[in-house]
């Protein structure tokens, strides 16, 4: 059986976040799904390992496929697939129509035109609970040949005895970045009781490589290894040989939970769900905040005490 899932929303996490659906639909009909999906959500860099992806088709950008000739293009491409099954993760009636004229027989969709206000996850678990009857509560799952992970452990000589952290200080947006201060005061209290190796994990922006800088010239350069020079692809590995990732909201923070690593992810400026939906998550919000979503711009008052009290509870 050929089944599509449709996933729209841009970027990584995004694409992440629906992982368990596709995942409770590949296992309800035994075998693995396709994916259409933005080009920005990378996902053929972070699941071309993972057993219950089939293929992977990106929506590029310079596809114009909101108008009716796009609609039909993207529909001509998709008939040559031969889809028997879509999930179309929105409410979209230009993907209801393109999956029909794609000749895909079953469809399943959210509520048609009823976009305002649908949790992220709540929407997705509904589509799946009353098609499928199944109640998905499992986390996103990325996976990873143990193999390459060894590999890469012996060839970093990341080494048992040291607690190897992934510290992502980059993020999408200059509200979610957290200072470069604020990662060094609970670096320097880690160190008093643990040996470390800093994993860090950014793009190339020019705010973020700032950050970057300021953490590679401080006492730490010696404990820590850079990772921007590095693919998605590559990085992973290095992730799932990691402790404890500590992030900024950031594509960083889906992948390392979606891994199975313990993820501290530091929410200055996004809805919490972002940072808590799986239970691989612990979420920190800015002090004197209640709960944390667009506009909290707290990013300056992310507590390190409270970065690195969380780690103690989870290695303890």
């Amino acid at each position: 059986m050929k089944i599509l899932g449709i996933q729209n929303k841009m970027g990584i996490g995004d694409t992440v976040i629906y992982l368990p659906f596709i995942r409770a639909i590949s296992i309800k009909f035994n075998c693995p799904v396709s994916l259409l999906v933005k080009e920005n959500s990378k996902a053929e860099e972070f699941l071309n390992q993972t057993n219950y992806i089939d293929q992977v088709i990106y929506l590029k950008k310079n596809d114009k496929i909101k108008g009716i000739l796009g609609s039909i293009k993207l529909a001509k491409e998709l008939k040559k697939y031969n889809f028997e099954k879509v999930f179309i993760f929105n409410s979209s009636l230009r993907f209801y129509l393109v999956s029909r004229l794609a000749n895909i027989k079953k469809i399943y969709q959210y509520p048609l035109l009823e976009k305002r206000e649908q949790h992220i996850t709540g929407a997705a678990n509904k589509l799946i609970k009353d098609n499928l009857g199944i109640d998905v509560k499992e986390n996103p799952e990325i996976q990873i040949d143990e193999s390459l992970v060894k590999e890469t452990s012996e060839k970093l000589l990341m080494k048992t005895n040291e607690l190897n952290i992934l510290l992502a200080v980059g993020g999408s947006g200059p509200t979610k970045r957290i200072p470069a201060k604020t990662f060094l005061s609970f670096m320097k209290k880690i160190k008093n009781v643990k040996k470390c190796k800093f994993f860090l994990a950014t793009g190339k922006n020019e705010d973020e490589q700032k950050i970057l800088k300021e953490i590679l010239d401080s006492e730490f350069k010696d404990q820590c290894f850079r990772l921007d020079n590095h693919s998605i692809n590559n990085t992973l590995p290095i992730i799932k040989n990691c402790n404890v990732a500590i992030c900024n909201d950031t594509s960083f923070s889906h992948l390392s939970s979606a891994l199975g690593v313990k993820t501290i992810t530091l929410m200055a400026d996004t809805p919490l769900i972002y940072g808590s939906y799986s239970t691989n998550m612990y979420p920190i919000i800015p002090d004197g905040e209640r709960t944390v979503s667009h506009n909290t711009l707290g990013k300056d008052k992310i507590n390190p005490e409270k970065i690195f009290n969380k780690l103690m509870s989870i290695l303890a």
